[in-house]
């Protein structure tokens, strides 16, 4: 069976091999994948930064260079590149569109554009991007991610190399709300589709807030034409629709010859550009999700590139409504090292890929995070959706989280200011099998516990110990007490990657806040 994704409580898992996997991995540089010869010193430098996994581009316009006619190499090699260094891959489709141009797609479609139309940004003028209302596009680009996807299902069936797919690239209109084409206007003229419509009110009340909310502003109604039905938010439904028609296409030929999960990725609204057009407008940014599900069955999930400063705040989302949370893309310095430990701990994240790992240095903290993760993957992936884990990531100077975690409200806070140059404090917390036990696992963390309810600390840390994981297995290597403990009543964590053991007595404070001394 090839690789897919299963339910384990509330999450989603990625299945590899019959096991589960959360993937720590990177994202190449857009032109890296593009040669074999320029791949050959990176592949261990890929393994030295401890990664499992890479997401890599291929690129239309290298694998079929004249119509109908398939060369395999790059992709053959690229495979085979990452299988004989132990890891998986994550392909990356540049077809149609790649940060919503069409510039990888091949020069026989470019350069014809009579038969494969421009997406205009206003009456009459063309763009570098290609139109989603043509079919002959959309056809000849389904055609070649089919084969794509039949050659991995012949080289790669049995070995899982390649364990899942992301069909195009941040798609969407940038510097217009929508394509003023002719066919797309008359398109935005005609009726809102009954498929979108019905969708939306078998859903009721559990539909998506954004999209429920545009709806309601214009009555609710049943039939209509996007401006009637979805009034000032049409524009970007209405591209919404239309891309992840197209884009469900392309993932529906490509899965009737290797069934692998399919995503996509979305350019997100940032900070002064919070209008359709201002960000890739259609794209699947979170508060239009419920548009592209009902428009894309055959896509898996929706996944942010993540370069805004909210991480937190994206990372929720996207993890709603059974969209698992996978990043494969997000900024490559500090920052990263304590940003999976969130997504991973608070979200049951599938994995997480910084951009341009090419660029990451060995002693970048992410490396020994993802080494320390690694040896922690079989506990990892059993807690997964079984609400034993929770997860901290730094974004301001005083950040605090409180979960109940194994019967205790546990509050994690940060040990200093953020600094440049130094990463945030991150972390998780892990409620073991065993009854009081925890694992501990980030940097400039502090983690106290406390019964439901208390407003401070009301149980004290039997013990504590430093160890790490190796292979599932948990080694200790030193006992922790006195100052290093806050004598019992806090585990505390510095500047090092560190992993704690502990136990908690929720018995002995009570008796002593009575005055039960001797």
């Amino acid at each position: 069976m090839a690789p897919y994704l299963r339910q384990q409580g509330t999450a989603r898992q990625l299945i590899v091999n019959d096991q589960p996997l959360i993937l720590l991995s990177g994202e190449l540089h857009n032109s890296s994948a593009s040669s074999l010869a320029y791949m050959e010193p990176i592949w261990p430098r890929l393994v030295e930064l401890g990664l499992n996994a890479v997401v890599a581009p291929l690129y239309w316009e290298l694998i079929e260079l004249e119509e109908g006619r398939f060369d395999f190499t790059l992709l053959d090699g690229l495979v085979e590149g990452a299988r004989t260094h132990g890891l998986r891959l994550v392909f990356l489709w540049f077809g149609t569109w790649k940060n919503t141009i069409s510039c990888y797609v091949p020069a026989w479609v470019k350069t014809d554009l009579a038969r494969f139309p421009r997406l205009q940004h206003k009456p009459g003028a063309n763009s570098s991007t290609l139109s989603p209302f043509c079919r002959e596009t959309r056809d000849c680009d389904a055609r070649a991610f089919a084969a794509v996807m039949r050659r991995i299902r012949e080289i790669d069936e049995e070995r899982q190399t390649v364990v899942m797919m992301q069909a195009e690239n941040e798609v969407g209109v940038l510097n217009s709300a929508r394509d003023w084409s002719a066919v797309a206007q008359q398109a935005f003229d005609a009726p809102a589709p009954p498929e979108l419509l019905e969708a939306m009110t078998a859903r009721g009340e559990a539909l998506q807030p954004e999209v429920r909310a545009a709806w309601a502003r214009n009555g609710r109604r049943t039939a209509g034409n996007w401006t009637e039905v979805f009034g000032v938010d049409a524009a970007e439904f209405f591209m919404a629709w239309h891309f992840a028609r197209y884009i469900d296409a392309v993932a529906e030929a490509g899965r009737r010859e290797y069934d692998l999960p399919v995503y996509v990725n979305a350019w997100l609204r940032q900070r002064g550009m919070e209008k359709p057009g201002g960000y890739p407008s259609g794209g699947p940014v979170a508060r239009v999700m419920e548009i592209w599900r009902a428009a894309a069955p055959h896509l898996d999930f929706y996944a942010p590139d993540i370069y805004v400063p909210v991480f937190k705040e994206t990372c929720a989302d996207y993890a709603r409504d059974g969209n698992p949370l996978f990043i494969p893309e997000a900024w490559n310095d500090e920052r990263a090292a304590s940003a999976v430990l969130y997504a991973i701990g608070w979200h049951d994240a599938i994995g997480f890929a910084p951009f341009a790992i090419d660029d990451v240095p060995p002693d970048n903290p992410l490396a020994e995070t993802y080494h320390t993760l690694a040896g922690m993957m079989p506990l990892l992936t059993a807690c997964q959706g079984q609400g034993r884990m929770a997860g901290f990531y730094q974004e301001t100077d005083t950040d605090t989280d409180t979960v109940l975690l194994g019967g205790y409200q546990v509050r994690l806070g940060t040990m200093k200011a953020l600094q440049p140059g130094v990463p945030p404090a991150g972390g998780l917390v892990i409620a073991l099998d065993e009854p009081d036990e925890f694992i501990i696992l980030g940097r400039n963390l502090s983690v106290e516990f406390m019964s439901p309810g208390a407003e401070i600390a009301d149980t004290e840390l039997l013990w504590m110990d430093q160890g790490r994981y190796l292979g599932g297995t948990w080694q200790p290597e030193r006992r922790l007490n006195g100052d290093e403990s806050a004598h019992g009543f806090s585990a505390s964590i510095g500047d090092r990657l560190t992993t704690l053991r502990v136990k908690v007595n929720r018995q002995a404070m009570p008796l002593m806040h009575q005055g039960n001394y001797l």
